[in-house]
C-alpha cells in the first residue's frame, strides 16, 4: 500500500513540476499560431459575407421581388 501512495505521489509532483515549467515557459509559439488562425477565419468569414452579399442583392433579391410582385397583381 505504501508503494502504491508513494508512487501516485511522485506522479502528481511530477505533473505539477511539469505544469509549472509549462507556465514560466516564455516561448512565443502558441500565440502566434492563435493569432494566425484567428486571422484567418476572420478573413474567410468575411470573403464568405461579401459573396453572400453578393449573390443575395445581385441575383436572389431582383428574382424574389419580381415573383411577389407577380403574385399579389390583381389586375392581370
Amino acid at each position: 500500500m505504501r508503494k502504491i501512495a508513494t508512487k501516485v505521489k511522485d506522479q502528481i509532483t511530477g505533473k505539477a513540476l511539469l505544469a509549472k515549467a509549462l507556465l514560466r515557459s516564455e516561448r512565443g509559439e502558441n500565440f502566434v499560431d492563435s493569432a494566425i488562425r484567428i486571422l484567418i477565419a476572420v478573413v474567410i468569414g468575411a470573403l464568405l459575407l461579401a459573396g453572400l452579399y453578393t449573390l443575395f442583392g445581385d441575383t436572389v433579391m431582383p428574382t424574389l421581388k419580381q415573383r411577389i410582385q407577380e403574385m399579389f397583381n390583381y389586375g392581370g
